[in-house]
């Protein structure tokens, strides 16, 4: 039986964040409040139960855990940095979760699913950085559940629809960066973010 959103919540914040976060790859984890709203909505539409779902950059296991969590049929994460699955392993472990994660770049990434949850990099440090992640999700699955910039939102909407799909829901969030790395100037940073779901 699935979690009530409060105790996905809980659960999640059991998650281990990043032990070396990598700067390249923007390594920040989801907020467990942020990632428990939008599973639990992604639960609502009946897009996680019993469904196979891929976790495109899972990082520490956020999303792959939480949609264990509520029901999934088959959760599988990628990610391309060793240090940071060893971490969603340990997580997995800890809160009981069947997850399979592989190391790999989005790119080699070559298995359909019903649903995709991604949080991928902003393109702060790499311009355009969520572009494959954003290529590869619509390849994987009908529906993709992303977090983006919310001043690049017109630019995912375009996207996505010069690939013959569209959005069908956003919302927007305060996205508390904290002091993470040395080029950081203050000890937290909050910037708007929109999760959005795409069909």
């Amino acid at each position: 039986m699935a979690l009530r959103r409060k105790e996905l919540e809980m659960a999640l914040q059991k998650v281990r964040n990043f032990d070396d976060p990598d700067p390249s790859l923007e390594q920040y984890m989801t907020p467990a409040w942020m990632a428990s709203e939008i599973l639990f909505e992604a639960y609502r539409l009946g897009d996680v139960e019993g469904m196979k779902v891929i976790d495109l950059g899972c990082g520490t296991g956020m999303f792959s855990i939480g949609a264990w969590l509520m029901g999934a049929g088959m959760v599988r994460g990628f990610d391309a940095s060793e240090k940071a699955l060893s971490v969603a392993v340990l997580n997995a472990e800890d809160l009981g979760a069947e997850v399979d994660f592989v190391q790999c770049d989005v790119s080699r990434v070559s298995e359909g699913a019903d649903t995709v949850f991604m949080n991928p990099p902003f393109g702060c440090q790499t311009r355009r950085a969520d572009r494959p992640f954003l290529d590869k999700a619509l390849e994987c699955a009908e529906v993709v559940y992303s977090i983006h910039m919310a001043n690049s939102l017109d630019f995912v909407r375009e996207y996505v629809e010069s690939k013959g799909r569209r959005i069908d829901s956003s919302i927007t969030y305060k996205y508390e960066i904290p002091h993470t790395f040395a080029f950081h100037k203050r000890t937290k940073m909050a910037v708007d973010v929109a999760a959005v779901r795409i069909r």
